[in-house]
């Protein structure tokens, strides 16, 4: 279930040498290097949570002999002012981490909780949603972990592992069936294929294409397709889906329903990172 730890290292690298580039020149001069800090990772709004093993990692990077405790793990749906995670090491690589660590929580676990609230609106109906290729550069991996954390599934990672003919791929190559034939001569067999009309829905049908991508189409559009596409091919609605209108798309009777916007525009959920004094000794 999780991304694969290069996926995580190479995030990691990347945000930290654009944040800290040669060095955190604040910490250096205000904070003895001796310190010790204690802290919380404390959700600051009901959330599901995402990411805290890669925001953890940060800590480790900036701070090796840090120590850790995972409180509440990824997956979980917690409430305002739960306690994620307890934090304690070197303060000045543990202040060098923070804005870091907190970006990719932060950015995960929002993902993870707009992936959850479409994931409800659509309960009770046969329509599972799906996440897109609209991801931010650099992390799709990670924001697709995040969509699976937040109950939805994943599409393709990417344009190397499924077939996907678009309308784009459609006009060059001169229509859907030359495109379908296409695929098929190079090999592939599991062809999805974009329809944006009642017309090519049939053109693709006859050609045995076996996923239809009902794309920006009409409810009434939606539910005819679904009832040529009986028996005959999986159907998933795209374009313009939101929150107020997942679940109409829902009782069409289509079996998924792709949302770009999971990754592409969710919003960042409010977690903090708050000191502990030390113990007396």
């Amino acid at each position: 279930m999780k991304p694969d730890q290069k996926d995580i290292d190479d995030v990691i690298a990347r945000a930290l040498a654009e944040d800290v580039g040669p060095g955190d020149i604040t910490s250096k001069a205000v904070i003895p290097e001796s310190a010790v800090l204690r802290a919380t990772m404390r959700a600051r709004e009901p959330l599901i949570v995402a990411g805290l093993d890669v925001a953890l990692a940060v800590f480790h990077v900036c701070a090796p002999d840090c120590q850790t405790e995972v409180l509440t793990p990824d997956g979980a749906r917690i409430e305002e002012d739960i306690v994620l995670a307890r934090i304690s090491g070197n303060a000045r690589g543990l202040l060098t981490a923070e804005r870091t660590a907190l970006n990719i929580l932060q950015h995960l676990s929002g993902v993870a909780t707009l992936a959850q609230i479409y994931a409800e609106r659509v309960k009770g109906t046969q329509a599972v949603i799906l996440d897109t290729r609209k991801t931010l550069p650099g992390l799709r991996a990670l924001e697709k972990y995040a969509a699976r954390m937040g109950g939805a599934r994943n599409h393709r990672m990417g344009l190397y592992d499924a077939v996907l003919i678009k309308d784009n791929h459609i006009a060059v190559c001169g229509g859907l069936a030359e495109a379908v034939a296409a695929a098929r001569a190079a090999g592939h067999t599991d062809i999805e294929a974009e329809c944006d009309t009642l017309d090519e829905v049939e053109i693709a049908l006859e050609a045995g294409v076996p996923r239809l991508l009902l794309d920006n189409m009409s409810l009434d559009d939606l539910r005819r397709a679904v009832r040529l596409a009986e028996g005959r091919a999986v159907t998933e609605a795209s374009g313009g889906v939101t929150l107020a209108n997942v679940r109409s798309i829902a009782e069409t009777g289509v079996d998924y329903i792709s949302v770009g916007r999971i990754t592409q525009s969710a919003p960042a959920v409010d977690i903090g990172l708050d000191y502990l004094p030390n113990p007396p000794a």
